[in-house]
């Protein structure tokens, strides 16, 4: 995380696979990070920690239960926020670019442990 303006899409840009986030600046407890994702992640949840979705390109689907709300469906420019406790998972038809804002004690599945699992120090690497 260098002092130098950044540009979300580049830095999508960059990323080297899918579903692998990367952290690209710390605001206080907060750290922003971007992701591009294809496919289907697994469902989890996050205990403590509320969750930004927010849509650079393409079309990010966040699934949840209906008592919950239901399925969202986003696209570029839409943020959503996934409260705490809540069971979600995402999902992507095309390549899609996001960037997440989230408390920088938040694990990537939660208490999943899945192989798309991403510890805090993968998401931290450049």
């Amino acid at each position: 995380m260098a002092d130098l303006p950044i540009t979300l899409a580049d830095a999508c840009a960059a990323l080297p696979e899918l579903w692998s986030p990367r952290v690209v600046a710390r605001v206080n407890d907060q750290y922003v990070k971007v992701a591009r994702v294809l496919g289907e992640f697994p469902w989890h949840a996050h205990a403590g920690e509320d969750e930004l979705f927010l849509v650079l390109k393409g079309c990010l689907t966040i699934g949840r239960a209906e008592a919950d709300g239901g399925p969202v469906s986003l696209l570029p420019g839409q943020v959503f926020v996934v409260r705490r406790g809540v069971r979600h998972n995402t999902s992507a038809t095309v390549e899609t670019w996001i960037a997440l804002i989230e408390t920088v004690t938040t694990k990537h599945t939660g208490e999943e442990l899945t192989p798309m699992t991403r510890s805090i120090e993968e998401q931290l690497s450049q």
